[in-house]
């Protein structure tokens, strides 16, 4: 009897340990923790969301709001032109680069004191050279936020001041705009540069600005963004970080402990979440004749590369798109979500002539099966991750 009653207890524990949701034979990525009330890290390259806390949730945000106006500046302005200082820009307060009433400097040069400085006068006379008007520049701001698919952003100034209310972004949309900022070459050299030199009109020296993100001299292969604070919204902070030809960027709104947990999610991203190679331009799609048409890369933690599943479809004949072409798609998805459509060409196709063609395959091994184990597991996590997501002076710096 007590043999027979040890066996059952044993065949217990085994059913128990098959079910168990920690026994899925995919390693996941650890947890990880954060000071900060909102974080994101987020894959430039791709734009995955590799972690986040309160990702969509608007906050105040300081003066991280100068990512979005240098990069409207840079776009869209002369960056050799002149920018005045009028009386609405002269003495702001806050974080300042001293610029006179009256003084002229070259829009290039301002955007280093802007983001390296912080300087609220800088971003003022940015603004109105740009928008015509802070409120004409305000505009420009909410309508590249639109374009950018920041959903969960408004913005009512170009320095990220506690004036009135309403300016908000939240930790993702900040990710997001960054990502999209610093594929921009100007860009992403001022927010990396250490220390700059600047003509001043107005004394015998030159400006000399010291950046004030730490990052860039804490943690290797930072190349950025911005820092800011103000009363209400507490440290702020946006960093970069390339490493192995991957650029991560990590945000963190009201975060008492800035520096060394930008560091932590940045490790966290580069250890976890490889940037990997699926497809290259030229490559030969499986079981057609036709070639991809560009080279694709994403972020994959363990386990995730043999999650992923491709569709081909095919172009109508006489679609214009067939004319010119392209003669199909091929969908590329995680977890059955789509993350990449990729156009197909013929091979003949001048665009598409590349020294090698590979054939386009994931693996040779057999393909994933899902399984209800596969898909309880799935869920519980899905389930965990959401509980967790939902889970002096005024002056910016």
């Amino acid at each position: 009897m007590k043999t027979k009653s040890q066996f059952i207890i044993i065949c217990c524990a085994l059913i128990g340990l098959l079910i168990a949701p920690w026994t899925y034979v995919e390693a996941a990525p650890p947890s990880i923790h954060t000071n900060a009330v909102g974080a994101s890290l987020v894959d430039v390259e791709s734009g995955r969301v590799l972690y986040s806390e309160k990702g969509d949730t608007p906050m105040r945000i300081a003066s991280l709001t100068k990512i979005m106006t240098a990069i409207i500046a840079i776009e869209q302005g002369n960056l050799t032109s002149m920018v005045k200082v009028s009386k609405n820009a002269f003495g702001k307060e806050g974080s300042s680069i001293y610029l006179k009433l009256g003084e002229e400097m070259r829009l290039h040069d301002m955007l280093y004191g802007l983001m390296m400085r912080s300087g609220n006068d800088a971003a003022t006379a940015i603004a109105e050279h740009i928008g015509g008007s802070v409120e004409g520049f305000v505009y420009l701001m909410n309508e590249k936020a639109k374009m950018l698919g920041m959903d969960h952003s408004h913005f009512t100034n170009p320095s990220g001041l506690d004036e009135g209310e309403g300016h908000r972004s939240s930790p993702n949309d900040m990710a997001k705009l960054t990502a999209y900022a610093l594929k921009n070459s100007v860009f992403a050299d001022i927010v990396s540069t250490k220390l700059k030199k600047v003509p001043n009109p107005n004394e015998a020296w030159d400006y000399s600005w010291l950046n004030k993100n730490k990052m860039l001299s804490m943690f290797e292969g930072a190349d950025g963004v911005k820092t800011g604070y103000t009363k209400l919204a507490k440290r702020c902070l946006v960093s970069s970080a390339t490493r192995n030809g991957q650029q991560l960027v990590v945000v963190t709104l009201n975060d008492g402990d800035d520096w060394a947990d930008h560091a932590k999610l940045l490790q966290y991203g580069f250890n976890n979440f490889p940037l990997q190679t699926l497809v290259k331009k030229g490559d030969a799609i499986e079981g057609t004749p036709w070639v991809a048409s560009r080279t694709f890369k994403y972020p994959l933690a363990e386990g995730e590369y043999a999650r992923l599943t491709h569709q081909v479809s095919l172009v109508d004949p006489m679609a214009t798109e067939y004319r010119l072409a392209e003669r199909g798609a091929l969908r590329i998805s995680l977890n059955n979500n789509l993350i990449q459509t990729i156009p197909i060409y013929d091979p003949a196709n001048p665009l598409m002539q590349v020294p090698e063609k590979a054939t386009f395959s994931y693996q040779s091994s057999s393909p994933y099966k899902e399984t209800l184990l596969t898909k309880y597991s799935y869920i519980c996590r899905m389930l965990v991750q959401g509980l967790f997501n939902i889970s002096g002076s005024i002056w910016a710096d």
